[in-house]
């Protein structure tokens, strides 16, 4: 499978990898499985530690560095911010527009605990369970 990580499922496997479900973990060690991780994800992530409502720790560009290294990274293109916009997400928050639109362009498997991204049936998702 090709999986993009939704930031949060992406923070909990760094931090907090008791908050993933047994199907998850069990494709993020996957060595078949691709890892995908999208800019957004550190934008929001760097985001999130600014607000403090994440801690990350040390230097943040050595940081984020170590923390991305392993995924390859989804590109934010043209063709994804136009299909951000078309897609009928419940919620306004523009990150998850990112990603839901990366995920369908593409033609990822979106990794989430978000019910509006599970339900969304225009792209693939793998629910934490």
């Amino acid at each position: 499978m090709r999986l993009l990580l939704d930031t949060h499922i992406w923070l909990w496997s760094l931090q907090d990898p008791k908050r993933l479900g047994k199907r998850v973990q069990h494709e993020l060690r996957n060595t078949e499985n691709e890892l995908w991780l999208s800019p957004i994800s550190t934008w929001e992530a760097l985001t999130l530690d600014e607000k403090g409502r994440v801690r990350l720790h040390g230097d943040l560009d050595d940081w984020v560095a170590g923390a991305t290294a392993p995924f390859r990274e989804a590109p934010l293109t043209h063709e994804i911010t136009a299909v951000a916009r078309r897609l009928p997400l419940p919620q306004r928050d523009p990150a998850d527009r990112f990603l839901a639109a990366t995920a369908k362009v593409l033609d990822l498997t979106l990794v989430t605990a978000d019910a509006g991204l599970l339900g969304l049936g225009e792209i693939s998702t793998l629910g934490n369970r």
